[in-house]
């Protein structure tokens, strides 16, 4: 099969229908809901909505009310879970405007994601387009609180009917919205993580690169085991060695050394490569501080927090930005204390980091995109 990336010559915008909801959410209701929202609890009442067959490519494009997925029992994505998905945030500024951050970069993921897949690649313009066209219909749902947002999940999904192991000739896209919470309402404080040694996330030559559900579908066990340690989420080592670091169930992790430099694990196509990672990346060395991505063992940890080399680990992401590590806990070792303060740099560069997505601060890497107009 070939994918709409390789067989359109020339690029043509696609137009968006408009199809309003005739039963919103009360004004009420909706302020209720803002007003607390926790996360992916509630959503907004448009989604988008566009198809894309082998013989017509992508087609279709809508902004429709929010509702079920009508899907054959024979759907591709429900016996071969061939889907991708992202995950990004609208920030309502001062003034009232709502800006995203850096979704091109998200685009960028979301093409090569299905390009792994065996899925068609949406246009970068498309998908920024979808955004923009969600946010400006369901406008009133994005919060104007503290560290709130409007989470944004475009994703793609399989939905020929068809049980032959293939790649679909058929797909959906979709863009569906939820408010979104203060991430740490009780302030930020660094966070117990747990070492797995049974399992893995992901391989060498397999999806890690990729943001597809079967990666977390493989994390939510050994988060199970996680949770059962007194630990806020899991930290999974390569497949091949399974003693160097790779990433957390969600989350990339640097390492902050004493003489101001800041290491992560090197993108081996096991790891996603994460628009908030490299966000802190920039950031780190517009400080001056010199930014190493390379291979991290659990042994190099351990030697350096006791040592002092290491004063600081975070880890990082779209849903919470910048978490401080405390304490990484094994069956057999911990390295670092649950009781652990959250380090100097981590919260400075959250701070900066959240101030530019939030608009008050200069964004002079031009990372900020308007959604509303």
């Amino acid at each position: 099969m070939a994918l709409a990336s390789e067989t359109d010559t020339e690029y043509f915008p696609l137009a968006f229908e408009q199809r309003p909801s005739d039963s919103v959410v009360a004004e009420a209701e909706r302020e209720a809901i803002l007003a607390n929202p926790g996360f992916g609890k509630h959503f907004t009442d448009h989604m988008v909505v566009i198809d894309w067959t082998v013989d017509e490519g992508w087609h279709d494009a809508r902004v429709q009310p929010y509702g079920p997925l009508q899907l054959d029992p024979a759907a591709s994505v429900l016996h071969y879970a061939q889907e991708i998905f992202e995950g990004l945030k609208a920030y309502r500024h001062a003034d009232g405007s709502v800006w995203t951050f850096r979704p091109e970069k998200n685009a960028e993921r979301f093409q090569r994601s299905a390009h792994r897949l065996a899925l068609p690649e949406l246009s970068v313009e498309d998908f920024l387009e979808s955004l923009k066209q969600l946010v400006r219909t369901d406008i009133n749902w994005v919060p104007d609180g503290d560290d709130t947002s409007l989470y944004l999940r475009p994703f793609m999904i399989a939905n020929e009917s068809f049980l032959g192991v293939r790649a679909a000739q058929r797909v959906g896209y979709y863009v569906i919205a939820s408010p979104a919470g203060a991430y740490f309402s009780g302030g930020v404080k660094p966070v117990s993580i747990w070492l797995s040694t049974t399992y893995s996330r992901a391989s060498r030559g397999g999806t890690g690169a990729a943001k597809c559900g079967g990666n977390y579908a493989a994390s939510l066990l050994p988060q199970q085991e996680a949770a059962e340690n007194g630990c806020a989420q899991v930290l999974f080592l390569d497949a091949e060695s399974n003693n160097r670091i790779e990433e957390l169930g969600g989350m990339n992790i640097f390492f902050v050394h004493k003489d101001n430099k800041v290491v992560t694990p090197e993108l081996t196509g096991s790891i996603l490569e994460g628009v908030t990672r490299d966000s802190i990346i920039q950031l780190v060395r517009d400080r001056g501080y010199e930014v190493e991505e390379r291979e991290v063992t659990v042994e190099e940890w351990r030697a350096g927090v006791e040592s002092g080399e290491i004063t600081e680990v975070f880890a990082c992401g779209t849903a919470a930005v910048i978490t401080p590590i405390g304490e990484l806990k094994s069956p057999d070792f911990s390295i670092g204390s649950p009781d652990a303060l959250p380090g100097d740099l981590t919260m400075s560069i959250r701070e900066e980091l959240t101030d530019i997505q939030y608009g008050r601060r200069e964004d002079t890497h031009g990372w900020l995109y308007r959604l509303d107009v």
